[in-house]
């Protein structure tokens, strides 16, 4: 059981990481869930439920500070912590 437990962990951290890997080649403006399933091959999914192991993964992502996701645009960038998280010394 503790064999499938960390190949399934590790399955995760791969996922993250190729999430990652998209979205630091994207364009500035990000990209959307499909666009992000879709350059990984992840998007199907059973009837009616395409785009949810992205879009599960993204969530779990942003849950960890690493990606964000704008609410005007739906699309998905990278979280820049230094950028992203502090208030701007000059205001």
């Amino acid at each position: 059981m503790r064999d499938a437990y960390q190949l399934a962990q590790r399955a995760m951290a791969d996922l993250k990481a190729a999430v990652y890997a998209v979205l630091e080649a994207a364009p500035s403006d990000g990209l959307t869930n499909a666009e992000i399933g879709r350059a990984l091959g992840i998007y199907a999914g059973h009837v009616e439920h395409e785009g949810h192991i992205s879009r599960t993964l993204l969530a779990l992502m942003e849950k960890e500070g690493v990606v964000k996701q704008s609410s005007a645009t739906k699309r998905w960038t990278l979280r820049r912590a230094a950028r992203d998280e502090a208030p701007d010394a000059s205001s």
